[in-house]
């Protein structure tokens, strides 16, 4: 028999049973989404991350007070002018400075109330971080106090086509300081590119103001949220680094791009691992079904099976009609569950709003192992069919 037979009576065997074959065709288009939905959202933060790492600068260095916990949480802690001038010593480190973070501020615009993060700094930040371009306006300098660099998302927010803040405009912004709520009124100065994160802070969703009158605003007095260094070059990085750290000690954790990069893939790399495994687990459960179908079908089929070893038909070509049919359900399965796991990941990501990745090549792979498991799961009904004595096939009810 050959294979164009083969494969029209296999078809013609999972036309004619259309039910069982929908049933089947389920299972593993349920497992085959789910496997490409959740690799690609993994993936694409995987992606994000990294984008916010060449964000960060390849040969730049975050200096965090305390230790990291279990969590990648840090154990706590703040820094100091001692400190600065302490890391500012250390070999092969051009420069560093400091940085007050994670405070919230509130503003109205236009009776449009805002929440945002600010972040203080001094004018060596965007020389020290290069991506932070402004689009307009310009960087801080020594004299200025009651000013304000603000982030992209800051200027025109993403609902809206016109920007709602310009240069020379003034952010009545208000915070709360030990339970107590303080104004301050600010001038922009200048209005930042559209950047992405970057360690510490969103930065078109943030802005920026002077570090003194941060500390001032936010009562820090000579506390810092982190350090911002950079090595000489990206050569030295780790030299730097373990410099800092041997004259820190536990008082800080340094931390440089291809560290955080080896967490984020370590820590990706396991989520990925335990969803695949999951969405794998239905795989497994649609492989089962195809067992159970498949084998009912052969005990159906049993007198057409005899009829066609009568003919002339091999166990071989009984072997693959069978085969044949598993092939075709994993196929098509795994063909319409990777294009509905992509749909499935999109539309996920637009509500985390998330850009996933999507690659032909995971589509490929998803389908290959559908198949692979359908052909395994049909072997063993496809063996016991092939097997079967044609006298014996023919006298059965």
């Amino acid at each position: 028999m050959n294979p164009v037979d083969t494969l029209l009576i296999a078809f013609n065997g999972l036309k004619g049973r259309k039910f069982r074959f929908a049933l089947n065709l389920v299972g593993i288009l349920i497992g085959c989404a789910a496997i490409t939905g959740l690799i690609s959202i993994t993936e694409g933060l995987q992606d994000s991350v990294t984008g916010q790492l060449n964000v960060f600068g390849p040969s730049n260095l975050i200096i965090m007070p305390g230790e990291i916990g279990s969590g990648m949480t840090m154990t706590g802690g703040s820094l100091n002018w001692r400190d600065l001038d302490i890391v500012s010593r250390v070999d092969y480190v051009k420069g560093v400075t400091p940085i007050i973070a994670n405070k919230i501020a509130e503003y109205t615009i236009n009776g449009r109330y805002f929440a945002t993060d600010v972040y203080g700094v001094e004018r060596a930040y965007k020389e020290l971080n290069p991506n932070t371009e402004l689009e307009e306006g310009r960087n801080f300098v020594q004299s200025d106090s009651a000013v304000v660099i603000v982030g992209a998302n800051i200027a025109q927010p993403l609902d809206l086509d016109e920007p709602i803040v310009e240069l020379g405009d003034r952010i009545k912004i208000a915070a709360t300081v030990d339970d107590v709520e303080k104004e301050l009124t600010l001038r922009v100065i200048g209005i930042l590119k559209e950047t992405g994160s970057s360690f510490g802070a969103n930065l078109d969703d943030s802005i920026a103001i002077p570090l003194k009158t941060a500390q001032q605003l936010f009562e820090t007095g000579n506390e810092f949220s982190y350090f911002l260094a950079q090595a000489d070059s990206i050569d030295v990085v780790d030299e730097a680094a373990g410099g800092i750290e041997e004259k820190m000690g536990d008082r800080a954790t340094v931390i440089t791009a291809a560290s955080a990069q080896e967490q984020v893939e370590s820590i990706l790399g396991t989520i990925q691992s335990v969803l695949g495994g999951i969405a794998g687990i239905s795989l497994v459960v649609a492989g089962v079904g195809i067992i159970n179908t498949m084998t009912v079908s052969v005990m159906e089929r049993t007198k057409e099976i005899g009829t066609m070893k009568a003919l002339g038909a091999k166990s071989l070509d009984v072997l693959m009609m069978f085969l044949t049919e598993a092939m075709l359900t994993g196929m098509i399965g795994g063909a319409i569950g990777a294009g509905f796991g992509y749909l499935l990941a999109g539309i996920i990501g637009s509500f985390i709003d998330l850009t996933t990745s999507s690659s032909i090549m995971l589509g490929f792979e998803v389908v290959v192992f559908a198949v692979a498991t359908s052909i395994a799961s049909g072997l063993y009904p496809a063996y016991r069919a092939s097997n079967m004595n044609p006298v014996e096939a023919l006298r059965h009810e």
